[in-house]
């Protein structure tokens, strides 16, 4: 492990920037309205740059910087379709999703799936994204976080977690989801802002910079991975973007939410385009940094090559490399902005899932605002100590592991019940309930099947086939039960008409038209992959 060392400036950077952000989320926190929609929505007041900002830091942790930049070193540009591919879903999320969740005046996922089936789906998946939110979401973020910053700092690992948790809970707790965004805007400054300064100042050691790596192993600067390919297979790619893609982007509550608190369609819209441009940029900080590390060790000879259960050493060892006396600084700010952004939105989507569909539904119908919002800090809190408590178990297993299996999982059912329940009328209550329940058991099955086998398939498609699976239970079912009253889901229905009121009939000049933004980043994404193909 290389030697890291922390300056003075350095430490004042990251105590500098935790003071920041945590001022910003009590300020934010002082100005919400003790209302149920106030504290769990941001009273619905969010602009588009801010949803979009929220959305790319929630979905950023610091262990998923580590480990690709470790891949980009082993494996090379392929890697780089983690942060790339997201135009595809972006698609479903803008054309179907925000206006059906935003003219329904959706508050939560579970609240959309009681609405457009009855009350037990929504059952279901608040009792199983609670659990997973804080064993399969909130227990590696912890973990993860602490124990890389642990490695960087010397800094012992526990310490870090429980002050990580308790500087989250601060403002969390209290200010809810506006806190929230407002924080995540400045850690998403520091993440990506950080990162593109280290990848460019790693680049400038070598000689010929971009051009050089390029020339010296081509082979290594290509997105396109073939179906066989075991870390992003793009045929993988593909499939995933109907299935645990967009359950992460569309139906998780900790993503979603962001979304939900728009002030508009148009934001809300325009949010997720803002969002795409960002993540044109997120490779620079998540993965190129990997090309650098490999051609200033394999290709220049400089220091003794990695070996593949080093891999992720690769992030340390640029700081140590190519870092300087504050940079360090910038870039563990990020690296703690990373975690805590994620932390705080899955400690809050627990409180907000807790509070409007578990206490309010089924421990207190006549509970006011304010029992409310105190049943979603309790919640909250309490998710952050039970993942402090459960983050050693995560060691055992593997993060990379532990995470992708646990959200595929729960991914599968979810996506596949509410992708046919909003596209097709046909699908019913019994349906619903077949496609949540059947839907765990095959993917379960089919998982258990394959190891006894003995047969390597990439989980991106084990997830896909267990979503056909699972989507062909709930149509066979719907079609052999009763369907449902239209009155009851006709409004939750998709209909190409909603993108005709997308900006609630304000008339808006070119350059704030959805499509020409949302055209200019779907022009760049697709230049980004003709060039690197």
């Amino acid at each position: 492990m290389t030697e890291f060392v922390l300056t003075p400036l350095d430490l004042a950077i990251v105590l500098g920037s935790l003071i920041l952000v945590v001022s910003v989320g009590l300020w934010a926190a002082s100005r919400v309205e003790q209302t149920t929609e106030g504290y769990f929505l941001a009273s619905g007041r969010m602009p588009w740059w801010l949803i979009g900002m929220a959305f790319v830091s929630t979905s950023v942790s610091s262990e998923q910087i580590v480990g690709t930049v470790g891949a980009a070193y082993k494996y090379g540009m392929g890697i780089a379709n983690w942060e790339w591919w997201c135009l595809p879903t972006y698609v479903l999320v803008i054309v179907i999703f925000i206006p059906l969740y935003l003219k329904n005046r959706i508050i939560s996922v579970p609240e959309l799936l009681s609405r457009r089936f009855g009350p037990a789906c929504g059952d279901i998946y608040s009792g199983i994204m609670l659990l997973g939110y804080v064993f399969v979401f909130l227990t590696p973020v912890l973990y993860g976080g602490s124990v890389t910053f642990s490695r960087l700092t010397g800094w012992s690992p526990t310490l870090v977690l429980l002050g990580i948790a308790a500087l989250v809970g601060l403002y969390t707790i209290l200010g809810g989801l506006g806190s929230i965004m407002w924080t995540d805007a400045i850690q998403c400054v520091l993440l990506v802002g950080g990162g593109i300064v280290l990848y460019f100042v790693a680049l400038g050691h070598i000689p010929g910079g971009w051009a050089a790596m390029v020339q010296a192993a081509p082979e290594r600067f290509h997105l396109y991975r073939p179906p066989c390919d075991p870390d992003a297979p793009l045929l993988g790619l593909v499939t995933a973007t109907f299935g645990v893609f967009l359950f992460y982007q569309a139906s998780n509550q900790v993503m979603i939410q962001r979304v939900l608190a728009a002030r508009s369609t148009w934001d809300g819209m325009m949010g997720i385009v803002f969002a795409g441009f960002i993540n044109l940029a997120r490779p620079l900080v998540t993965c190129f940094l990997g090309f650098v590390v490999y051609h200033w060790i394999e290709q220049m000879g400089r220091a003794p090559s990695l070996l593949p259960d080093q891999q992720d050493q690769a992030f340390p060892f640029a700081l140590e490399v190519f870092g300087f006396s504050g940079l360090r600084g910038i870039i563990l700010a990020g690296f703690v902005a990373a975690v805590m952004s994620t932390v705080s939105a899955l400690a809050n989507a627990v409180g907000t899932i807790f509070s409007l569909n578990v206490y309010r539904r089924g421990l207190r119908p006549s509970a006011t605002d304010r029992e409310l919002i105190r049943a979603g800090r309790i919640a909250a809190g309490t998710a952050l100590a039970l993942a402090c408590l459960a983050a050693p178990l995560v060691a055992k297993v593997g993060i990379f592991r532990y995470f992708q299996t646990g959200v595929t999982y729960m991914a599968t059912p979810f996506i596949s019940v509410i992708l046919l329940g909003v596209l097709w009328r046909r699908t019913n209550y019994a349906g619903a309930l077949a496609g949540l329940i059947g839907g765990l058991i095959i993917q379960i099955s089919l998982a258990l099947s394959l190891w006894a086998l003995n047969v390597q398939l990439n989980w991106l498609y084990v997830g896909s086939i267990a979503q056909a699976l699972t989507m062909a239970l709930v149509v066979v079912v719907s079609l052999w039960t009763p369907a449902g009253s239209a009155q009851q889901y006709e409004s939750l229905i998709w209909k190409p008409a909603l993108l005709s009121t997308y900006d609630e009939g304000i008339p808006r000049p070119w350059y704030q038209q959805v499509k020409v933004w949302f055209g200019l980043y779907t022009i760049i994404w697709v230049g980004i992959y003709w060039r690197f193909w």
